[in-house]
């Protein structure tokens, strides 16, 4: 019987779960264990060291337990922040999430591109030569949203986010003038648990560009053929603080294991 491969995504919160979503989709077949650190979030207020010093052997630890094929770091702090360290410590393929500046820049019609990120990662290095090498003909603008990820964390848990907070959030993304701002990235993973609300309370339509389906593309180009036709295992959701989710809280997260039962660790 062809073995079923694993695959392990690790965030700091929940955001990584609009990357599972989508690699799930590809690939039903797989076996999933997915890792929510929530007792260092947010990663974004930790510095590149204290944050390789935690990332690092928590990821050794998490592949000696649960042996998967792929790790995916559903992460953009964490992806260009300690990616070299964990190739260069571990054998297991590793795919990172890292801004989308290369086909937002690529698609914008208006040559007018925003990033929306962490403050963490739109001050990074990473991303500033992301632009320089992919920007060339457009005028990008880095913002920093400092709650948003925390709203969209709540949201999730159900508890009430208001559409004032979340306006204030993306307003600095558009830019009007002679033209004006067409193409928005999506650079956090948790952005997209909001998206619906982000793009009602948009000021006008642009495009929002998420790399959540092309990091799946990805994995199942690493993994190859599917393996497996059996019916898809229980995943597994941990919890780095040991905590359990709450009713609420599991049924909420269903939907992004699809046919996969939800187990706690």
């Amino acid at each position: 019987m062809p073995k079923t491969s694993e695959i392990l995504v690790f965030d700091s919160g929940l955001g990584g779960l609009t990357v599972l979503r989508e690699i799930v989709k590809a690939r039903p077949d797989a076996g999933y264990t997915y890792v929510a650190d929530d007792a260092f979030f947010p990663y974004g207020q930790h510095n590149a060291d204290i944050l390789a010093t935690r990332v690092v052997p928590l990821l050794g630890e998490l592949i000696s337990t649960h042996a998967p094929d792929i790790v995916v770091i559903a992460c953009n702090t964490a992806s260009t922040l300690v990616m070299t360290q964990l190739r260069e410590a571990y054998q297991v393929p590793f795919v990172g999430t890292v801004p989308a500046i290369k086909p937002a820049c690529a698609s914008s019609k208006s040559k007018r591109v925003s990033v929306l990120g962490t403050r963490g990662t739109v001050k990074r290095e990473y991303t500033k030569r992301l632009i320089a090498d992919f920007a060339h003909d457009c005028e990008v603008t880095l913002v920093g949203a400092e709650n948003l990820a925390s709203l969209a964390e709540a949201a999730l848990r159900g508890e009430d986010v208001s559409d004032d907070a979340i306006a204030q959030e993306i307003a600095p993304c558009f830019v009007s003038g002679d033209v004006r701002t067409d193409t928005v990235v999506l650079a956090c993973t948790h952005y997209p648990l909001l998206l619906d609300r982000i793009a009602r309370l948009a000021p006008w339509p642009v495009d929002w560009i998420d790399p959540a389906p092309a990091i799946a593309r990805r994995v199942e180009n690493l993994l190859g053929a599917h393996m497996s036709e059996n019916i898809p295992l229980p995943a597994k959701f941990i919890f780095t603080s040991g905590r359990t989710p709450s009713l609420a809280l599991a049924k909420a997260l269903q939907p992004f294991f699809g046919a996969h039962a939800l187990e706690h660790a």
